[in-house]
């Protein structure tokens, strides 16, 4: 299995500040993400996601976050093996600093 590429919340937190044009898409529950978004993050549930394919763009790179770290690779895991370019968010939400939206 090919290695995930990863960035921290911290590597994140810089591009969105500098603004960065950044596909990001947050695959927690409903729930989850009325805590709280990263800016300019799009949400698709993880189970969603296989249906959702054709709304992903192949040759456009996209940073998956989830709470932790944990649901967001298991998804970049599946991309990945679908051809997609995908880096995952380690850490997750737990670990953002950054601003939010609600």
């Amino acid at each position: 299995m090919e290695e995930l590429k990863t960035i921290t919340t911290d590597e994140l937190q810089e591009k969105v500040e500098k603004g960065e044009e950044l596909l990001l898409v947050d695959v927690r529950e409903d729930e989850e993400v009325a805590t709280g978004m990263i800016p300019g993050a799009i949400h698709i549930k993880m189970g969603d996601i296989p249906e959702k394919l054709d709304q992903l763009d192949k040759d456009k790179e996209y940073i998956f976050i989830c709470r932790s770290g944990g649901r967001s690779g298991n998804v970049c895991h599946y991309l990945q093996d679908q051809g997609y370019k995908v880096r995952n968010m380690t850490g997750g939400m737990l670990n953002w600093k950054g601003e939010k939206v609600f």
